[in-house]
């Protein structure tokens, strides 16, 4: 197998079980090493240290295994495995919810690939070239793991891939076909299009948040800021909010709101869709809410962004706590990896100070388990949340 060997003193990190090796970190490499390459990583005394996929960027190698391995069709079945066991522990799927995250990257020790559950579609997304091009093995294993529980696999990497090799590939059915499909969510019902949907269709990431939103919106005015497919929104109203308007800047994704609300069979009368800018709205907004979401899509994907994207969550959540009724209650969300969990909380600081509001923090909210990231891979915890009180 070709072979990665790191300078003197780099191999703390990847022996404390961090998936990824960067480039600063690489003394030598086989000369002909491509992208998608599974390689060896050995340290500067050729101690074996791990296996994993080779990309020439500033990640040169994303983990699979800290043991010797061929990543064979065994292999890939065992992980599988392993990852749908771990769901069945924290009971998905269950009686009322069918959509969940079966693989999440390296918390699931498969840097690099996302695996989602729609009913009886498998969506596959790739984050590298080597993933990427164990697709059919990964398949091979889903169908025997999920043996009559889905129907078909979607692959939906192109756009998660660099684009020297996304260009070249195309996002496409690995096995079976299968049109948009409707699925539960704790009784909840949405449609999910993961061939034209954001990410692979739908916020799983969001389910466990949903719910807790419903324990707060009975009897509320409220707001779903970025509402993509109206997730928090149907929440509130199937909880018995008072009314509920959802904004979003795609026409697309205020439709398949206002689908999803009707689905569900709730009263559309309590509910309006505004296809307009978020900010835009808050500051011409008559409506005094009680309870609103702000949840953006990600402001920064890279460090240099770090700061702008600060800004905007500043500015966003500063007219959100202008706007709100004393005693609002906020659900805001970053999922930015750039921006952690303290930095996310001193802007919040700085929003409240901006908007001149005394505001506490009721509950620190996160990704469910489903989505667990590893302790040896902080970056995975990315989602961060804040349910603040607004007075």
């Amino acid at each position: 197998m070709k072979k990665i060997i790191l300078k003197p003193k780099r191999d703390v990190s990847i022996k404390r079980f961090h998936p990824w090796v960067f480039s600063g970190a690489v003394a030598t490499k086989d000369d002909d090493l491509k992208d998608g390459d599974l390689v060896e990583v050995y340290s500067s005394r050729e101690e074996y240290l791990a296996t994993g996929h080779f990309q020439d960027s500033s990640i040169q190698v994303r983990v699979i295994s800290f043991e010797e391995t061929e990543a064979d069709y065994d292999f890939w079945l065992k992980r599988v495995a392993t990852a749908f066991q771990f769901r069945q522990q924290n009971e998905l799927p269950s009686s009322d919810t069918n959509c969940y995250r079966l693989i999440h990257a390296e918390g699931d020790l498969c840097s690099g690939l996302i695996v989602d559950i729609y009913n009886e579609v498998a969506v596959i997304q790739c984050h590298s070239v080597g993933m990427h091009l164990q697709r059919e093995l990964i398949s091979k294993a889903l169908l025997e793991v999920l043996d009559g529980k889905i129907t078909a696999i979607y692959d939906k990497s192109k756009k998660a891939l660099p684009s020297i090799y996304g260009d070249r590939v195309h996002d496409s059915f690995l096995h079976g076909e299968a049109e948009q499909q409707k699925v539960s969510e704790h009784g909840h019902l949405f449609y999910v299009n993961f061939v034209k949907g954001q990410k692979t269709g739908f916020f799983l990431d969001q389910r466990e948040n949903r719910k807790l939103l419903s324990s707060y919106a009975k009897g509320k005015r409220v707001l779903n800021a970025f509402c993509y497919t109206g997730g928090f929104s149907v929440y509130a109203l199937k909880a018995g909010a008072e009314l509920v308007h959802s904004v979003d800047l795609s026409e697309k994704a205020t439709s398949l709101t206002d689908e999803n609300i009707a689905l569900n069979g709730l009263d559309l009368d309590k509910h309006k869709s505004y296809t307009r800018d978020v900010l835009e709205f808050l500051q011409k907004a008559e409506t005094e809410y009680d309870l609103m979401i702000v949840d953006p899509p990600a402001y920064a994907k890279h460090q240099s962004k770090r700061h702008k994207a600060v800004q905007g969550y500043k500015r966003i959540n500063a007219m959100a706590m202008k706007k709100i009724a004393p005693g609002g209650i906020l659900f805001t969300f970053s999922c930015s990896k750039v921006i952690d969990r303290e930095l996310f909380q001193n802007t919040m600081v700085a929003a409240a100070l901006e908007a001149g509001r005394h505001v506490r923090i009721l509950q620190y909210l996160s990704q469910p388990a489903d989505h667990a990231p590893s302790v040896f891979h902080p970056e995975g915890s990315y989602l961060k949340g804040l349910v603040l009180c607004v007075e």
